[in-house]
């Protein structure tokens, strides 16, 4: 794990002087980048639920097709295997 010196803390210090300056001049606020990355998190949430809502209503309308038909080959084969 890399070492946190005083040159890393000075270089964060400016770097992060030299960003908010951009933002101010920018008129962006803290609170501005906090609700634009909870409005993200929250789209992207809501994507993710809505693939995956769509997947398992696919997966259980091919369960209604494949589960009874596995059903019947696997009865088929027990059977074969008691005889």
């Amino acid at each position: 794990m890399p070492r946190i010196t005083g040159s890393t803390i000075i270089k964060l210090l400016i770097f992060s002087l030299l960003v908010g300056l951009i933002l101010a001049w920018l008129n962006v606020g803290p609170h501005d980048v906090f609700q634009y990355g909870i409005e993200n998190a929250e789209k992207i949430f809501n994507w993710a639920v809505d693939l995956f809502g769509s997947a398992l209503t696919y997966i259980l309308l091919g369960a209604v097709v494949v589960i009874p038909i596995w059903l019947v080959f696997y009865l088929l084969r027990a059977l074969r295997g008691k005889r």
